[in-house]
């Protein structure tokens, strides 16, 4: 039995004749280091109704999830022999370039491809540029099945990353704050300066430099 508050904008695309239809979301766009991740899922539709929402109808955005819900929600959707993932990642350096917002832009549009979406439904406002037509919904990770596991994705393979590069750098704390401007994070950029990792173009990023180049 189909669950409507998570399956109404899917069932309308497949009945528009969408059956390659993905879920798309992205995660860290916040930051102050770090790269930018989107990803793209495409579910069966009979998995997703017979099995999917009746199992998991409660899947919602992954910010509100713990980090153990989370990494169970992920294993859950990599082994899913009924879903199409695809990722894409934007590196610290190429949005300082282009900026954050054409970088999320383009991470989407790298997932999308990887999945050979026909149609997505894309959590927030529309984007252009995008290799295939698109509806665009607002809090769209909680009232999409496909979005909310497109955001499970991206934050989950975003956050390993960011564990990762705590044990590089491992005076900041990436792997508590996953690069967001909290406290700690701010002031071990004081003590410490910007590592290659961080967003230069980013106020308090840009701010020390800026200061850095004056003293």
């Amino acid at each position: 039995m189909k669950n409507p508050d998570v399956l109404l904008y899917e069932e309308e695309a497949w009945a528009s004749g969408f059956l390659r239809l993905c879920g798309v979301d992205e995660a860290g766009r916040g930051p102050l280091a770090g790269p930018v991740a989107a990803a793209a899922v495409i579910f069966d539709p009979g998995y997703i109704r017979a099995e999917l929402v009746p199992t998991f109808g409660k899947l919602t955005d992954s910010k509100m999830m713990s980090e153990k819900r989370r990494e169970e929600f992920f294993q859950i959707l990599e082994a899913c022999d009924h879903a199409r993932i695809g990722v894409g990642i934007i590196g610290p350096a190429e949005i300082d370039e282009i900026n954050i917002l054409k970088a999320t832009h383009k991470a989407m549009g790298l997932a999308i491809k990887q999945v050979d979406a026909d149609f997505a439904l894309v959590d927030g406002l529309p984007v252009k540029g995008l290799p295939c037509g698109h509806r665009a919904i607002v809090k769209g990770d909680a009232l999409s099945i496909s979005i909310s596991a497109a955001s499970i994705i991206a934050k989950v393979t975003r956050d390993r990353m960011m564990v990762e590069l705590d044990a590089q750098y491992p005076e900041y704390g990436f792997a508590g704050h996953k690069g967001y401007g909290t406290k700690k994070h701010l002031e071990a950029l004081q003590r410490f300066g910007a590592t290659p990792v961080h967003r230069q173009s980013f106020r308090p990023v840009a701010e020390l430099r800026q200061g850095e180049l004056f003293e």
